[in-house]
């Protein structure tokens, strides 16, 4: 029982050490352009709650957990953005090929990333339909895991 304890606060402790600069309270800014030109604020979302996840092409956890964000995204609104992955063509190229279903922001030179305090990906971020932000995950989580955080922040 000793040793679960002490496993269960390294995890703790080290959730809490790549979570110390995510912003909480109001989101930040967040404009974009996606993969097809158009511009995507945050604020378009006002009134509903939303995911916003961060990734990256080169993203080996990221291309883990994206069968569990498309899952989600299928059915709740999820804001994409695809942070430091190159340019236009080359994340067209690998959403193609992994069939990513939600509405990808380009993120070239991980200037929204940085907004959000991001350090790490993937990052995601479930922000209520005030704006605020109501929870934020670092790493791999779950389908599961995604849901229930959407689903205590209104939807």
């Amino acid at each position: 029982m000793r040793d679960l304890a002490v496993i269960a606060a390294i995890v703790l402790a080290v959730r809490a050490y790549q979570q110390r600069n995510l912003p909480s309270g109001p989101a930040p800014d967040l404009v974009g352009t996606d993969l097809g030109g158009s511009r995507v604020a945050l604020e378009h979302y006002r009134g509903k709650p939303v995911m916003v996840h961060f990734w990256a092409t080169w993203c080996g956890v990221c291309k883990a957990e994206q069968p569990n964000i498309d899952a989600v995204a299928g059915d709740l609104p999820v804001v994409s953005i695809a942070s430091r992955s190159g340019d236009a063509r080359e994340v067209a190229a690998y959403v193609r090929e992994h069939e990513i279903v939600p509405r990808v922001i380009l993120d070239p030179d991980g200037a929204l990333a940085k907004r959000f305090g991001v350090a790490a990906f993937p990052t995601t971020f479930i922000v209520d339909g005030r704006g605020e932000i109501q929870h934020a995950e670092v790493g791999y989580t779950t389908e599961l895991g995604l849901r229930a955080r959407m689903w205590l922040s209104g939807l």
